[in-house]
């Protein structure tokens, strides 16, 4: 019961700037749905991130600033939704993507912790679906202790020689904000609230897939997508990787679906636009390659005016310059991630990024930097490394599931599973897609945005040993988007064969990721637990099969009954009459 009181409260604190937000904009007339989901995301992403420099100026400060916000967005909501247009908008555009997110939330929480854990929660999800994992993922709580309790001088260093000042706190700032309601075990919420965060690319995946194909695909799509590798290793184990990608696939519904020539005519659309992209970057510096696939894409089809530009512009150095300044003023240098990453730095040393970027390309010479290169692209298409060795301990089965869940954490184009037939489906049924335009249109926009930023990481990334370009290095942009645009492959060539392939892959996915095969000592799995979680499964395919499903209108009204029938009926009435 605590646990799901825990899961309930984290929700709630999140949704909540985010409904407020999306109210707001409903009241200056706004009514697209996927514009709606990313006010929502930007809403809630910028407020956690003004908590977090309230708490920079002091904790007293920052506690007032959260009870403020939780109080001015009740208010702020209840306001908005008195007019019943924004509350049908509000209903319209959000009752689906809320209710996937929660449920998906819940699924991931419960799935988690079936085989016990909850008393070390952080150290649970570090191995619980995959190999042992860093401790990357305690971080953000790091720093929530320790903004939260107030220190003297520079910030606490965390383990390991790393400064506040390497990674952008967007997640330290959302829980902070949630802090200050919180009651229980921190740890647990931290860990609860945690998968609540990553598990927003449901609603920024569903923003996407509103803008540009119809009821079905979403369905498939969103049914692969929470049972991937992806959503559930990156979901659990709570790094901020998958947060900034709620933002950049909310940004992709804006500029990589039709939506882009209204978002390009009003400098709203630029707010936003540089909100959700500079905003993603305070999620993970890694977004970077995410925004410039998704900036290529825009600038292909149209350059925007130098008004909304400059609108773009300055809301990116709203949110971009303070933590800059942070960096090189509060807890200089901040560099250490990029040095490792651009130039292959892992030691600390006193040069700055350019300096060491430099130092390591002519110590490499051409040919060198080519071989890194070209082994950064064979790393994504799962060459070269070998992934799992297997344990003469374990069995048949658990070596096999074990070697699965490691390729899919690290090697991008494996990671995708059975879902590979999509792009070769689409390339062998070319012709044939061409009945489904919609769903060919989002295969091939999104492969382009993955093949692009794949490209990206794979030309900007310094290479092996130091910085492979795994998954988890680049944007999860790239693999969601890879996921995404398989399934709508498969959806455009043999519509009713997709259907079949996505519940084979769901129960394929279920079969790898139920296990747990390293346990907390003393634990075993928990009856009650794995049916809720089942519950929230099956409750998250239900709404999307109801929201699969035609309208009531379209499918004749009321009762049921087909349109032309009932206006038959009609007409035959008025002439006895």
């Amino acid at each position: 019961m605590e646990l799901l009181a825990i899961l309930v409260l984290q929700l709630f604190l999140t949704a909540l700037p985010m409904v407020a937000g999306a109210g707001l904009a409903a009241l200056r007339g706004v009514r697209a749905a996927p514009v709606l989901i990313a006010v929502a995301l930007a809403a809630g992403a910028a407020l956690a991130m003004m908590t977090f420099w309230a708490y920079f100026v002091s904790p007293s400060v920052g506690k007032v600033f959260s009870f403020s916000a939780v109080a001015g967005s009740a208010i702020g909501l209840g306001l908005a939704v008195r007019r019943p247009e924004v509350r049908r908008a509000l209903i319209t555009a959000l009752t689906v993507p809320f209710a996937l997110w929660a449920l998906g939330s819940a699924f991931l929480v419960l799935l988690g912790f079936a085989h016990g854990g909850l008393a070390t929660p952080i150290a649970t999800a570090t191995n619980r679906f995959t190999h042992l994992l860093p401790s990357d993922s305690e971080i953000p709580y790091f720093y929530v202790n320790a903004y939260d309790q107030g220190f003297d001088g520079r910030p606490p260093e965390f383990p390991g020689e790393w400064l506040s000042s390497d990674r952008p706190h967007l997640q330290t700032g959302y829980l902070l904000g949630h802090r200050v309601l919180e009651w229980g075990n921190p740890e647990l919420s931290y860990q609860v609230g945690g998968v609540v965060l990553q598990q927003l690319w449901i609603l920024g995946l569903w923003a996407l897939l509103v803008a540009c194909v119809g009821r079905t695909t979403r369905a498939l799509v969103m049914a692969a997508a929470l049972l991937s590798d992806l959503a559930i290793t990156n979901g659990f184990f709570v790094w901020p990787k998958l947060l900034p990608t709620a933002l950049l696939l909310a940004l992709a519904a804006l500029v990589a679906t039709k939506l882009l020539p209204r978002v390009r005519a009003d400098w709203r659309g630029a707010a936003l636009a540089a909100a959700l992209a500079s905003l993603a970057m305070m999620g993970h510096g890694s977004s970077v390659f995410g925004i410039l696939a998704l900036i290529l894409v825009a600038v292909v089809r149209g350059w925007p005016s130098w008004r909304w530009l400059a609108v773009g512009a300055a809301v990116a150095a709203l949110v971009m310059v303070p933590w800059t300044l942070y960096q090189q003023e509060v807890d200089p240098p901040g560099n250490r991630l990029p040095k490792w990453q651009l130039a292959g730095q892992v030691d600390v040393d006193d040069r700055s990024t350019g300096e060491t970027v430099i130092d390591s390309y002519s110590k490499a010479g051409p040919e060198g930097v080519l071989d890194q290169k070209l082994a950064n692209f064979e790393i994504m298409l799962g060459r070269g490394v070998d992934w799992y060795t297997p344990d003469p301990d374990a069995g048949k089965f658990e070596n096999i599931v074990k070697e699965r869940r490691a390729i899919a954490w690290y090697a991008l184009v494996p990671s995708a599973g059975l879902l590979l037939l999509g792009p070769l489906a689409l390339l062998l049924g070319w012709r044939r897609s061409r009945d489904r335009p919609d769903d060919r249109t989002l295969a091939l926009t999104s492969f382009g945005i993955a093949l692009i930023g794949a490209a990206f990481c794979g030309l900007l990334l310094w290479g092996p040993p130091a910085a492979m370009t795994t998954i988890h290095v680049g944007s999860m942009l790239v693999p969601m988007l890879l996921l995404c645009g398989s399934v709508a492959a498969l959806r455009a060539v043999a519509p009713r064969f997709a259907v079949a392939w996505v519940v084979l892959y769901a129960l394929v996915q279920l079969v790898l990721y139920l296990p747990s095969f390293d346990p907390p000592a003393g634990t075993h799995y928990s009856p009650p637990v794995l049916l809720a979680a089942a519950a929230s499964l099956a409750a998250y395919v239900g709404v999307l099969v109801a929201a699969a499903r035609p309208p009531l209108r379209s499918r004749g009204g009321r009762l049921g009954r087909p349109a032309a029938a009932r206006a038959g009926r009609h007409r035959h009435v008025a002439v006895d009459g």
